[in-house]
């Protein structure tokens, strides 16, 4: 295997109305704000050791089940070559490695999709 699986990182929901989402995730769940992308409407919510991020959901989109944008696995190490011949022997064509951020800070993640269509983002560790 290339990689050890550590952890969930981080979901990504698409709401219809995020103040109201900021509101239960922080009151019922006990979640806190910890970030925002005010250019792409992301606000990511502390969940333990994880993030829960929002980002309104576009016009047109309908609401329930796909309203989930990605989940992000954080694996070790991260080496994009042993990652890109790992999945190609399995069929999947990996994205392209670029620096994002996730639960433990900035650092570099790849997306994929998986069978039914799922796209899944994998995190490295986070820059030091």
């Amino acid at each position: 295997m290339a990689f050890t699986l550590k952890a969930l990182d981080h979901v990504v929901l698409r709401v219809a109305d995020i103040d109201r989402s900021i509101r239960f995730y922080s009151e019922v769940l006990g979640c806190r704000e910890e970030r925002r992308v005010d250019s792409i409407g992301l606000v990511q919510l502390r969940a333990g050791s994880a993030l829960i991020d929002l980002v309104p959901r576009t016009a047109g989109e309908a609401s329930g089940p796909g309203n989930m944008d990605h989940f992000a696995l954080t694996i070790e190490p991260f080496d994009p070559t042993a990652l890109k011949a790992h999945f190609a022997s399995h069929g999947v064509v990996l994205g392209e490695p670029a620096r994002r951020y996730g639960a433990e800070g900035y650092g570099l993640s790849i997306y994929f999709h998986d069978p039914d269509g799922n796209q899944v983002e994998l995190k490295g560790p986070p820059e030091t």
